[in-house]
């Protein structure tokens, strides 16, 4: 079959995350049409997780070809920039303020974006409730998408935005995600201001970092005087039922954690014992480095289903920009196979690349030392 054009093509999405639904909305922008499909039940099925920090290189360049970049500082949290670094015994290491106006990268919900995406698309292009099971026919196309519910739609481009553990990867790669050895648990607390007023003091209104080498604590405002902190340990990934608990024994889980953070202020503590809430078993997987497969010029995968890494806050940046540059190379290439041709050329060692400097950079979040301190340092003596 010859690959059609794609002003004629019929484009699915798998995945409506920020990369499937930017992809989406640029294709839209340039008159391609696409269908995304999710397997959410409902666009208010489940919450979306918490803030992200959009990069003016890669997220907000995505926006800005999607014509959403002013809607998405509207909604932006330019205070939520502030980084503080706490030693375990809770004085400050180093601080950053942002300055006045400072776009670097503000602070979103994930759940704001997603909405300032889905508003941006035309009526009816997401299908919700659709939960893929398998991707099958030949590399020419059209492939037939499968869903769990027995229906199935032919395509002539698969877009894999399905994240970590994407249906559409094995399509045209058998790599799986494993398990890096480190697990983030994932607490949540309301109303800061009045009910966790020391925390919020403790924080500020951006995110703070505490490790002392061999475990460490993440903190995040949200908006709305939301708060999640993300406990970090290297850890079986079985290490609840290892330990004897299950992750709705909170009390116990909390007496635990107690032991194993036992050496830190109590001022710390508050931010493992005081969530409101039951925890969130978070391990962490990758993908091998590097990772590539053999083109396929009816399948293209973007974000973590194409890339997937540590969380050291490139993740969903280079998703968009994945989807961006996807979505551009739909619009301007001939054919299908050119375009996805064209933005394997550029993804793929993007991505080799970011991949092998975050490689085992999860051992960094339980380091002692700001390895970007470490960095200037290193750089200074040279």
């Amino acid at each position: 079959m010859d690959s059609p054009t794609p002003a004629h093509a019929r484009i699915g999405i798998i995945g409506a995350g920020p990369g499937g639904l930017t992809c989406a909305r640029i294709l839209q922008q340039h008159g391609i049409a696409v269908t995304v499909y999710d397997r959410d039940p409902d666009v208010h099925s489940r919450n979306q997780g918490g803030s992200l920090d959009l990069h003016e290189d890669d997220g907000q360049l995505a926006l800005r070809e999607a014509g959403l970049l002013e809607e998405f500082f509207a909604l932006a949290r330019s205070e939520g920039q502030e980084m503080r670094r706490l030693e375990p015994a809770g004085s400050v290491l180093a601080h950053h303020l942002p300055a006045e106006g400072e776009t670097v990268s503000p602070e979103i919900d994930r759940g704001q974006l997603r909405d300032l995406l889905l508003r941006s698309l035309t009526a009816g292009t997401v299908q919700w409730g659709r939960t893929l099971a398998s991707v099958s026919g030949p590399a020419n196309g059209p492939r037939t998408l499968t869903f769990t519910d027995g229906t199935a739609v032919e395509a002539d481009l698969v877009i894999g935005a399905d994240g970590a553990f994407s249906r559409v990867r094995a399509a045209v790669s058998p790599a799986t995600p494993r398990y890096t050895g480190f697990s983030f648990l994932e607490a949540w607390f309301d109303d800061m201001e009045n009910a966790h007023p020391e925390i919020s003091a403790l924080v500020g209104k951006g995110s703070a970092h505490i490790a002392d080498g061999k475990r460490g604590l993440f903190a995040q405002r949200n908006s709305g005087g939301h708060m999640r902190v993300y406990l970090m340990q290297r850890v079986p990934v079985d290490w609840i039922a290892a330990n004897g608990l299950r992750l709705d024994d909170t009390e116990g889980i909390r007496a635990h954690l107690l032991g194993e953070y036992a050496t830190w202020s109590p001022r710390i503590l508050r931010m493992i014992t005081d969530n409101d809430g039951a925890y969130i078993d978070r391990p962490l997987f990758a993908l091998p480095v590097p990772h590539t497969w053999e083109h396929s010029p009816s399948v293209a995968l973007l974000g973590d289903a194409a890339h997937l890494m540590p969380p050291l806050g490139v993740g969903v940046n280079l998703a968009m920009l994945d989807a961006c540059e996807l979505a551009l190379a739909l619009a301007r290439s001939s054919t299908i196979d050119d375009a996805v041709h064209d933005y394997e050329q550029s993804m793929l060692p993007r991505s080799a690349e970011m991949a092998r400097m975050l490689e085992g950079g999860a051992a960094h979040l339980l380091s002692a030392h700001d390895p970007d301190e470490s960095a200037r340092r290193e750089q200074a003596q040279h």
